[in-house]
């Protein structure tokens, strides 16, 4: 691993063309142009759809792998597909429940060192390929009515805190933001209570309403449902 960052990291210094440059930059805007293109008209033909981000490392005899299949199923039978990020561990969790409850299944993969591939229970039409985390990013937020955020590593919480951030700052619309695992999740929660909100008052009061933290599978539903009831829409079956 260490040799590979050093190789590009010195690449990233050798001196390159003008040529070379304006080449390597216009088809690299055409490439993102195209990710983008391909995921809207792809995610365009869905209906309301819940996306569940987690860990790709947890294994299906892990409870919150089981917690995140029973949820998938739930939403499915509450009329939401569900959309993950197409890898294994919880991402398989989600497309497993979403099958099982004959909802849309969607994956958007990412290309990744580790050759991340596609795990068997996203629907064959439904499986989309990214280069750049940005793209899918944007897909995920764009095209999902609520995210589950299951327990993960330093990618599901570059998805939470961003979403966070967005709907923070008035950039998109509010949809819900359900944390699963209040074991899990509880000591970040406090070091944004005690820190962000009360030592250093980075951020206000009602920031901490913008997602709710569950244990179950029936209270993240819930959350989910309530959330459109209270504006008197329903998921398009």
């Amino acid at each position: 691993m260490t040799n590979k960052n050093d190789d590009q990291l010195k690449r990233a210094f050798e001196p390159k063309s003008w040529n070379e440059i304006r080449t390597n930059d216009s088809w690299g805007i055409f490439k993102i142009m195209s990710e983008f293109v391909n995921g809207y008209e792809s995610m365009a033909r869905l209906g309301p759809c819940v996306t569940i981000f987690g860990s790709a490392r947890t294994k299906p005899d892990n409870p919150y792998y089981q917690l995140a299949e029973e949820i998938s199923y739930k939403l499915t039978q509450s009329g939401f597909g569900i959309i993950t990020g197409g890898g294994p561990g919880i991402m398989e969790a989600g497309n497993k429940g979403a099958q099982k409850g004959k909802g849309n299944s969607v994956g958007l993969n990412i290309d990744l060192p580790m050759e991340q591939e596609p795990n068997p229970f996203i629907d064959p039409d439904k499986s989309l390929d990214f280069d750049y985390f940005f793209v899918r990013k944007v897909i995920f937020v764009k095209y999902s009515q609520g995210f589950v955020v299951m327990p993960g590593g330093f990618g599901t919480l570059d998805e939470l805190f961003e979403a966070l951030t967005l709907i923070q700052t008035y950039k998109i619309g509010r949809f819900p933001i359900v944390l699963v695992g209040k074991k899990f999740w509880g000591g970040l929660i406090e070091w944004i209570k005690n820190t962000l909100l009360e030592a250093e008052n980075n951020i206000s009061a009602q920031d901490l309403e913008l997602f709710k933290l569950v244990d179950t599978a029936d209270e993240a539903v819930e959350v989910i449902e309530d959330f459109y009831l209270k504006y008197m829409l329903k998921p398009n079956f």
